[in-house]
């Protein structure tokens, strides 16, 4: 049975916000190989976009109180950011995981997270 993961794939932004048109390029050419490579070992991408810089984010947090906030800028100012995520079905978490490590995590030095999606039953 096939589940459905998420992965997010995390980078520093000032990586994106310097890089040329062929570092861009070279880095479109690797998600393009690893969704090749994930049809080809069984992985299903069901979906999955790049995110915008952090800094263009709006939070939203309601205190204890119940007071309703609304901020500019990322819940939390880390090194490394959220730029991307893939959704994933697959029955080989751990193939997946040493996919994605081989195919996305070559030219901006981040990382990946694979996280269960919690699928409720109505």
């Amino acid at each position: 049975m096939s589940d459905t993961w998420m992965v997010l794939l995390y980078g520093d932004e000032d990586f994106w916000q310097n890089a040329t048109p062929e570092i861009t390029e070279r880095v479109m050419a690797e998600h393009r190989g690893y969704a090749a490579a994930c049809a080809e070992q069984g992985h299903k991408i069901l979906g999955g976009e790049e995110l915008g810089f952090s800094k263009n984010a709006v939070t939203v947090q309601r205190t204890d109180e119940g007071t309703l906030t609304v901020t500019d800028g990322p819940y939390v100012e880390l090194a490394e950011q959220v730029g991307g995520y893939y959704v994933i079905e697959t029955d080989d978490v751990q193939g997946l995981a040493r996919l994605t490590g081989e195919h996305l995590l070559l030219s901006d030095g981040g990382g990946a997270e694979l996280r269960p999606v919690v699928v409720h039953e109505s």
